[in-house]
């Protein structure tokens, strides 16, 4: 199980499929492949980093979950589904078949099946997949266990970049292998809303506000958070974080990110103008 090798348990995590067809056998297949390559590169390099972009559960992974449900076990008395990033379980066009099986497999599954779904944001899940679970709240890392993992796995790293890694995980030690590059990506991007917020309206496709636009506003509620301690209008920098953290929520909920981000933008000047 270790090596993400036992037949039993069953790995399923975001994907970007590139092989778009309307034959669903080789959509299924297209998913199958696509998670067998995902699971032999973390059996290689264990430690990866966040999912990032548009990756999502798609229709055929779902389906590829429903069919391997009703298999019989092939080692042990039960089988275990674990499916990563369950917040990105998003409504697609032409799932609804398959969203409701796999909701009735939530509430039902069969008696030889375990299913496990992990989250971040457990508010970010889907409502009718929330009020079929049991929430499992996994405690933060103490700060001196994460210093001792980064002090085991970062090597040629000064004391206070260390340091620094730490107080950024949050005792997440998964946010440590967030890439320099992403994170990076992430505040360029809300440098760009802050100084041009139309112009970066207008830049967004106007559909699946998930990944790349949820992580923007992540470091632009980071970047408030930041000038809040340097002293800043605490009050109007909280008033501004909270119309962020909205716009976190609505994003989760597949609205337009173009609308999205041109009402933010203008509630934020309004804020900042009153």
């Amino acid at each position: 199980m270790l090596s993400l090798q036992h037949p039993d348990v069953h790995w399923f995590v975001p994907l970007e499929l590139s092989k778009r067809g309307s034959d669903a056998d080789k959509q299924l297949d297209a998913a199958a492949d696509a998670l067998a390559e995902e699971m032999a590169a973390r059996r290689e390099q264990p430690l990866y980093a966040p999912v990032v972009g548009l990756a999502s559960h798609p229709v055929a992974s779902i389906r590829l979950l429903l069919k391997r449900l009703a298999l019989t076990p092939a080692m042990g008395k039960r089988k275990v589904f674990v499916l990563g990033d369950a917040e990105r379980l998003v409504p697609q066009l032409g799932m609804e078949v398959a969203a409701n099986a796999l909701l009735k497999a939530l509430e039902e599954p069969p008696a030889d099946s375990v299913i496990i779904l992990t989250a971040a944001d457990p508010n970010a899940l889907l409502p009718t997949i929330l009020s079929r679970v049991v929430l499992v709240r996994v405690a933060r890392i103490a700060d001196s266990d994460v210093t001792a993992f980064v002090q085991q796995t970062a090597t040629g790293r000064s004391q206070d970049e260390m340091e620094q890694r730490v107080t950024a995980a949050e005792g997440c030690i998964g946010k440590l292998f967030a890439t320099d590059a992403h994170r990076s990506g992430q505040v360029d991007q809300a440098a760009r809303f802050t100084e041009a917020p139309l112009l970066f309206a207008l830049g967004q496709a106007p559909f699946q506000a998930r990944g790349g636009f949820t992580d923007m506003l992540d470091a632009l509620a980071g970047r408030l958070r930041s000038e809040a301690k340097r002293g800043g209008d605490t009050e109007k920098l909280v008033e501004a974080i909270a119309l962020v953290l909205d716009a976190r929520d609505l994003a989760q909920g597949n609205v337009n990110p173009q609308l999205l981000a041109a009402v933010l933008a203008e509630d934020l000047q309004a804020r900042r103008a009153s």
